[in-house]
């Protein structure tokens, strides 16, 4: 049980982290050249953007849980498991940063619920 609820906690903090970096970068932008002076000014407002901060610390934190479940359990069930934040994380884009997915990428993130689903049998 406590594994289930650490790879969950995890899963959260994972897709919570992607959430805030992809707005974060929707937000910044690209450079638009490769001089210098663009790529300096790109990193600036890179990093003084808050969501670029706070998914660093949410991935901060899944990174510690990875590892604590890694002292838990075995690779070949953890990483499975954790695959559940590929589901998490098709949701939070479409409905939190209202990105067009597909019908296929639905039949895609559905393949790997039925993953998970089969590894969590074990």
């Amino acid at each position: 049980m406590k594994i289930w609820f650490t790879v969950l906690l995890m899963v959260l903090l994972d897709s919570t982290s992607s959430l805030c970096l992809s707005g974060a970068m929707k937000q910044v932008g690209n450079p638009a050249s490769h001089q210098i002076q663009v790529i300096l000014e790109f990193a600036k407002r890179a990093l003084t953007n808050p969501l670029i901060w706070l998914g660093i610390l949410f991935q901060s934190g899944t990174f510690l849980l990875l590892l604590t479940l890694f002292s838990w359990a075995d690779l070949s069930v953890v990483v499975p498991m954790a695959s559940i934040g590929y589901i998490v994380s098709a949701l939070g884009a479409r409905f939190i940063l209202k990105e067009n997915v597909t019908r296929l990428r639905w039949l895609g993130t559905a393949f790997i619920g039925i993953g998970v689903a089969l590894i969590s049998l074990h």
